[in-house]
């Protein structure tokens, strides 16, 4: 070894010791209490997911997971500078804290099936990761009012956080793992989660078989899709003819509709829905398709007018009257000019509108008594009898939930970025 890392090493070590030495004891408190909380929030909320998706219900012992994590935090909060720029440190630091707890967890005489053995490794490097992110610019040898303010307040944001993840995602864990179990496998142990994915197909999809065959949600799913798309070229085309006319032209009542377009949402569903049974059932239009569709449209042209509304009035009227100026009639206008340049916010109200068509449920429930324009919303309803397997309800709800999940989440820099468009003019 050289003189210049001999060098190096000597005073990056006298450097250590000189951090360790001059921790204050308000320092030491307060990481290894931050860490002790993470590492008891992590591994508890960790173990307990593990525990749904696993035969075996295990739950870590509180002792050693607290001083493990008194031990995570007084690390990571003396190496706090060094761990700014690299995350591999931290991540190498929690996973030695996860070793050493299989250690003592072993030594006590329990042996951890593998699946809890990588899951705890796993759920201590998360933990050292969110420290590193919890001491972020917080200097424990120089300890001020403002860092322990924001050393709790990250805290408490994660724990939130952790919680509101667990109650979003445990009901669809749950629904998702029922869906692909059978009867017997779900009365065994309803609370279970966990799913034998090395079963044959057919066994492991009986439930969606079942479902899509036996109870006609094949059909329902062409209905829903039909009248989702249908809705979304009706609303659209509308919604970019009306708001264009609100925000470029110029005639009696012009300012009171553009301010009067969310009126009909001053009115809940369920008091139109009896005058508007009336009403379908004279005019024949009552158990159509036709008349679902007069429904969503109603429904989902306001909210369309008005974020289409917001983003023309930021879109410079000088490209439009070049336009004009150059032979465009106003139709050319604003399918070769205003179109284009509208494309972000027209996605978005196209996967909006979507969305409320395909998740309906209130007037397709009342409107629909033939089983061969069921949507899926009302074709869920057919499950929802004693006789019924529970597993084939799960099985009908995530027909229905998962594909608008994949859709949302693939488009949703659409979505976020057509609703706040227009939200700042100029």
């Amino acid at each position: 070894m050289s003189n210049t890392s001999r060098d190096f090493n000597k005073s990056a070590g006298e450097g250590t010791v000189r951090r360790f030495r001059s921790f204050t004891a308000p320092g030491v408190l307060l990481a290894g209490a931050a860490g002790a909380g993470a590492a008891l929030l992590v591994l508890y909320a960790g173990y307990l997911v593990v525990s749904l998706l696993n035969p075996l219900n295990i739950l870590p012992n509180a002792g050693p997971t607290a001083a493990i994590g008194v031990v995570l935090g007084v690390s990571l909060a003396h190496l706090g500078p060094q761990l700014q720029p690299q995350k591999g440190l931290a991540a190498g630091i929690g996973l030695a804290a996860g070793a050493l707890w299989l250690g003592l967890t072993l030594a006590t005489g329990v042996v951890l099936p593998l699946t809890f053995v990588v899951s705890t490794l796993a759920m201590f490097t998360v933990a050292a990761l969110f420290m590193r992110t919890v001491f972020s610019g917080v200097n424990v040898t120089q300890l001020r009012k403002d860092h322990v303010e924001s050393v709790v307040i990250r805290l408490v944001r994660g724990t939130l956080l952790a919680a509101l993840t667990l109650i979003v995602a445990l009901p669809f864990i749950f629904m998702v793992s029922l869906s692909f179990k059978t009867r017997a496998a779900y009365l065994a142990d309803p609370t279970n989660l966990s799913v034998n994915i090395l079963q044959p197909i057919p066994e492991l999809l009986s439930g969606f078989i079942e479902v899509l065959v036996r109870f006609n949600f094949g059909l329902y799913i062409i209905n829903s899709t039909g009248i989702a798309l249908l809705t979304v070229v009706i609303t659209v085309t509308t919604g970019i003819l009306g708001a264009y006319a609100v925000t470029r032209l110029r005639f009696p009542g012009q300012r009171f509709l553009s301010k009067a377009i969310l009126l009909i949402y001053m009115f809940p569903a369920i008091v139109l829905v009896i005058p508007l049974y009336t009403v379908f059932t004279q005019l024949g239009l009552r158990d159509t398709r036709q008349g679902l569709l007069v429904v969503y449209a109603a429904m989902t042209i306001p909210v369309a007018l008005y974020m289409l509304r917001s983003y023309f009035q930021t879109l410079p009227a000088d490209l439009e009257e070049s336009g004009l100026i150059d032979g465009c009639s106003r139709g050319q206008v604003i399918w070769r000019i205003t179109i284009p340049l509208s494309g972000p916010a027209i996605a978005s109200v196209g996967l909006y509108v979507f969305m409320i068509a395909w998740n309906e449920f209130l007037f397709a429930f009342m409107f629909l008594d033939t089983p061969a324009i069921f949507t899926l919303s009302r074709g869920m309803m057919v499950l929802d009898d004693m006789e019924v397997p529970r597993q084939l309800l799960m099985a009908g709800a995530t027909t229905i939930t998962v594909p608008i999940m994949v859709l949302f989440f693939r488009f949703q820099r659409y979505l976020v970025g057509g609703l706040t468009a227009g939200s700042v003019k100029g």
